[in-house]
């Protein structure tokens, strides 16, 4: 079958697509947590006891007793085999970014020939995975295959369902023989743990004696495309790459802003409907869906969650956004920029930090310049962002990211700070002596008297801005889609902790030498607001104005991958994070190594499949128009018919202008091997190669004849679903 007749079968398949569905009677409340070996589960089926303990561990973070093992493995084996689970899995977060599970079955043999179902407290307790073949960094050795999985007792156990049977999925740690974190859990868990000692030290010195447990909570607004699966199947890029590497611009695309939150999709809407319950099932608070600016791309956001339960919850979402799409004949893509030209997808991480008993530590209240309280955590997320942009852009990286920052989409790749004319009034007092006024909120009258007067905030948003605050939380706007969202909550963490432990002990300073507690909170405030104020940026990130600016401020602007990580040689990242307990020295190595690693990686099978389908799918269809062309116009020349044909002059010139840069990329990628630094060869080398050969591309595909063309277009995979 030719190239031209798969994408005209595709075409079809996705027009005459039928949506099939049972209807969902059963109330969608009814079904959350349904999956979740939960607290409320545990009480059920633990002893009194043992329930304590257990729920101490998971909302104040005490030390949980292995003794008591037993009696929780005992309990979550009875509660997953009815549940209909055969089988147990470790599931961990190596460093790939990506989801990896061991399953093991209950069933054991006994000597009778008979098989009994067994969990024991140190199965639950730990496991031994396979550690050679997972990303290390130099770690280990590949011939040192010995690793550890370790229960994470404060993310709940849940089931995942499949026809065939269920299976029970303990969230875990990663750990290599020697202790050393391979996983994404260990040093969130590490940063938590660090920046709550710190937070509850600083609470005490605001006078509570009631202090628990201080948690980062996280809320990640997922980004999506959908195409049809037949488009996917016809596009080989897509199925490599996770991103076309030839399209056309369409000659309809975003700018009309016609598809932000228009009307969804039957077949969309279907989707997200059986989405959410899946997602129900197991916890997994989703709140909000809509149609995002692109065509085909779409949101999805939960609700608030502690980070780590957080970080677990979103990794299952992009494993089951992409489940539930196979079941209405479509594809999940997840990448950042699958299409050129079109707004690509982030993972928007909104952030706070609290606990039960002082609430939401960065709620300014009614009248923020009286709020002392939230004026200095607000003031350490102020200098950590400051002094620590270079491990926040760092915790972003990624070959498929580049393609977003800085591309008016996007946050730019420098990392500033909006707070909005209320805050920023506030902090401008502070620094000139002590805020006195907080700028209070509007109405807007509407003129028409059936409406009801709407309350205006003291200050606008800025989706231009990578860290805005936007009313009650910080929202970091650089992380991609694709991407987990530990590390941008890592370094959050960490930076948090290291701030907050720096304004208790000025301030613990500040009253030993004799100053009252105001004072020592205004004077600890200016001299953070004169220090690290220039992060601070309320105006449009995408002007070119701010790109000079930012530069006359001192702030970085990191563009690529290979200059953000270099940021992780930096000595006062590599003091930050060790100090604290975070990621060691050589952990910190290891994670620098293998997002160098992955990024050269996945440009070298980008240059790769773009050679493959240029050669095999572009050129040999350029090769038949061009022929049939110069046919046609032979037989009008014999017949007498004179015709100018401006087109096969132009199908000569790219036919030569593709063979040219086929020849340039094949190349590169012969080089990729003996370069000394394969990233930053992937950088400066196959990027640009891969550039040249899809310039001429794109251009043949607005000439060669539609029949001929043999893959899915932009305006097609766009719009028809």
């Amino acid at each position: 079958m030719s190239g031209s007749m798969s994408r005209r079968q595709a075409i079809e398949a996705v027009t005459t697509y039928e949506v099939q569905t049972d209807g969902f009677p059963e109330p969608l409340a009814e079904t959350f947590g349904r999956n979740v070996f939960s607290l409320s589960e545990m009480k059920k089926r633990l002893p009194k006891h043992v329930f304590k303990a257990v729920s101490a561990t998971v909302d104040k973070g005490v030390p949980l007793d292995p003794t008591l093992a037993d009696y929780v493995a005992a309990a979550m084996k009875d509660w997953a085999i009815e549940k209909g689970a055969t089988h147990y899995a470790h599931v961990f977060y190596p460093l790939t970014g990506f989801t990896a599970e061991k399953h093991d079955s209950f069933l054991e043999p006994d000597s009778s020939g008979a098989s009994l179902a067994e969990f024991q407290g140190k199965t639950l307790l730990q496991g031994e995975p396979d550690a050679s073949s997972f990303p290390n960094g130099g770690l280990r050795g590949t011939f040192e295959a010995r690793g550890y999985t370790g229960w994470d007792a404060t993310s709940p156990a849940y089931i995942l369902e499949n026809p065939n049977g269920n299976t029970l999925c303990i969230p875990t740690i990663f750990i290599s023989w020697t202790g050393e974190a391979l996983d994404k859990k260990t040093p969130l868990l590490r940063s938590q743990q660090a920046m709550s000692k710190q937070a509850m030290r600083l609470l005490k010195l605001f006078g509570h004696s009631d202090v628990d447990t201080v948690v980062s909570y996280a809320g990640a607004e997922q980004e999506y495309f959908l195409i049809d699966r037949h488009f996917y199947f016809a596009r080989p890029d897509l199925m490599t790459a996770d991103r076309t590497l030839f399209g056309a611009e369409p000659s309809k695309g975003q700018e009309f802003d016609d598809h932000y939150f228009g009307a969804i999709p039957d077949r969309v809407l279907a989707f997200m409907i059986e989405l959410d319950r899946e997602l129900f099932k197991q916890g997994i608070p989703a709140k909000t869906r809509h149609n995002e600016v692109a065509p085909g791309q779409f949101e999805l956001a939960p609700v608030f969650e502690k980070s780590n339960l957080a970080h677990d919850h979103q990794q299952l979402m992009m494993t089951t956004m992409k489940k539930v799409a196979e079941r209405y004949g479509m594809v999940c893509l997840l990448h950042e920029k699958p299409f050129a030209g079109v707004n690509g997808s982030g993972k928007h991480v909104n952030f706070s930090l609290g606990n039960s008993n002082q609430g939401n530590l960065l709620n300014p209240g009614d009248t923020p310049h009286e709020n002392e309280q939230f004026l200095v955590f607000c003031a350490a997320i102020i200098r950590g962002v400051h002094k620590f942009g270079g491990l926040l852009r760092a915790s972003i990286a990624s070959a498929s990211n580049d393609h977003r920052l800085g591309a008016n989409e996007a946050p730019p790749a420098i990392i500033s700070i909006f707070l909005g004319e209320q805050l920023m009034d506030v902090f401008d007092q502070i620094a000139k002596g002590g805020a006195k006024q907080s700028k209070e909120t509007g109405v807007l009258e509407l003129g028409v008297d059936t409406l009801p007067p709407l309350k205006a905030d003291a200050g606008d948003r800025n989706r231009t801005s990578p860290f805005a605050f936007t009313g009650n939380r910080f929202e970091f706007r650089a992380p991609g889609s694709n991407q987990s969202i530990a590390d941008p909550m890592i370094a959050i963490n960490a930076m948090l902790a290291e701030s907050i432990d720096h304004i208790a002990t000025a301030l613990e300073k500040e009253i030993s030498d004799g100053s009252e507690f105001d004072a020592a909170v205004q004077t600890v405030l200016e001299g953070i607001i004169s220090e690290h104020g220039a992060v601070v940026f309320n105006g449009d990130g995408y002007s070119d104005a701010w790109q000079e600016e930012a530069a006359s401020r001192g702030l970085l602007n990191l563009r690529t991958t290979v200059d953000a990580i270099a940021q992780y040689d930096e000595p006062e990242i590599k003091a930050l994070l060790n100090d604290y307990g975070i990621l060691s020295n050589r952990e910190l190595e290891a994670r620098k190594e293998v997002v160098l690693e992955q990024y050269a990686l996945a440009l070298l099978v980008e240059a790769k499949e773009t050679a493959e389908i240029a050669k095999t799918m572009i050129l040999p269809a350029a090769i038949r128009y061009t022929g049939e062309v110069a046919s046609t116009a032979a037989n009008l020349a014999a017949a007498g018919i004179e015709v100018t044909t401006p087109t096969l002059k132009t199908m000569s010139d790219g036919l030569e202008g593709l063979d040219a840069a086929m020849d340039a990329l094949d190349e590169a990628i012969a080089g990729f091997h003996d370069a000394d630094d394969e990233a930053a060869y992937a950088l400066a080398t196959l990027i640009p190669a891969m550039a040249g050969v899809r310039a001429v591309a794109d251009k043949l595909e607005s000439v060669v004849a539609d029949d001929l063309w043999p893959l899915p277009t932009y305006n097609e995979m766009l719009t028809i679903l």
